[in-house]
């Protein structure tokens, strides 16, 4: 990648690790970093003096790439800022509050939006329309594209892995008639923010080992704009989950056929 960066090559033992008392950066596991080394190597994700803004949902997918992250950031040879924004969408079922002083312990820039998201969802969306959770989607990023602006970072980093790539496939497929999946790097349509997916290797297991043998401080049902609403990416997953049982290199193969749709790093 560019700067010669080798991301993998960076030792996770090398970390600080959990300490008891005050909230600490806790030493991510060797397969979570290597599986995010390789990502970010790959697609040219973190480049010397990027100022990255973190999407943290408070979820254990975002509370892993948050000490990931760090991780890289304490050792790897570029050098690069870290910050993190919680998108509050105001619902009764979401309390992102504990992130404030546990982000505050950790000595990292922390910025809360809350704004109507689900009102507003319930006001505009109809039977007809957008699923809750494309609506809700859209407007989280729209608020964390103008907070990086605001906080002057270049680069936001979202915590999706490799099981939600490969359900976004068989969605795309299944219902879209279209062989699409998420970006691992892209430029946005302004031309002004960088979105990398750094965990775009990595398994939902792995991110979920992580956050409980670490502690990490999850908030559970951090999408609440889809409660108790059946979903084509639930079904999806348990789906995949079902074919893994009988043939557990599946997630390899979808990896593999789904390289050509993940495009190449902008310049």
């Amino acid at each position: 990648m560019s700067d010669d960066l080798n991301f993998s090559a960076v030792r996770p033992e090398l970390v600080e690790g959990q300490a008891s008392g005050p909230p600490a950066w806790v030493k991510p596991s060797r397969s979570l970093v290597t599986a995010a080394g390789r990502a970010i190597g790959d697609f040219s994700m973190i480049r010397d003096g990027d100022r990255i803004l973190l999407g943290l949902s408070g979820g254990k997918d975002s509370l892993s790439l948050l000490h990931t992250l760090h991780h890289l950031q304490q050792k790897a040879p570029v050098k690069f800022e870290l910050l993190a924004c919680t998108v509050d969408p105001q619902s009764d079922q979401f309390d992102p509050s504990p992130l404030k002083p546990y982000l505050a312990a950790l000595g990292v820039r922390y910025i809360l939006e809350s704004q109507p998201i689900v009102q507003e969802a319930q006001k505009t969306l109809t039977k007809d329309s957008d699923s809750y959770c494309a609506y809700c989607s859209r407007m989280r990023r729209g608020i964390l594209y103008r907070v990086a602006r605001e906080q002057g970072c270049n680069v936001i980093a979202l915590a999706q892995h490799l099981d939600d790539l490969a359900e976004t496939l068989m969605m795309s497929m299944f219902f879209g008639g279209k062989l699409r999946t998420m970006s691992p790097h892209y430029l946005n349509d302004a031309g002004d923010l960088r979105i990398i997916r750094p965990f775009a290797y990595a398994r939902e297991r792995q991110t979920r080992a992580f956050a409980h043998d670490a502690g990490l401080p999850v908030i559970f049902e951090n999408c609440p704009a889809c409660f108790a609403k059946p979903q084509q990416r639930y079904a999806m997953k348990q789906m995949l989950a079902e074919q893994e049982k009988v043939h557990p290199r599946i997630f390899n193969s979808l990896l593999t056929a789904m390289r050509p749709l993940m495009g190449e790093p902008p310049a």
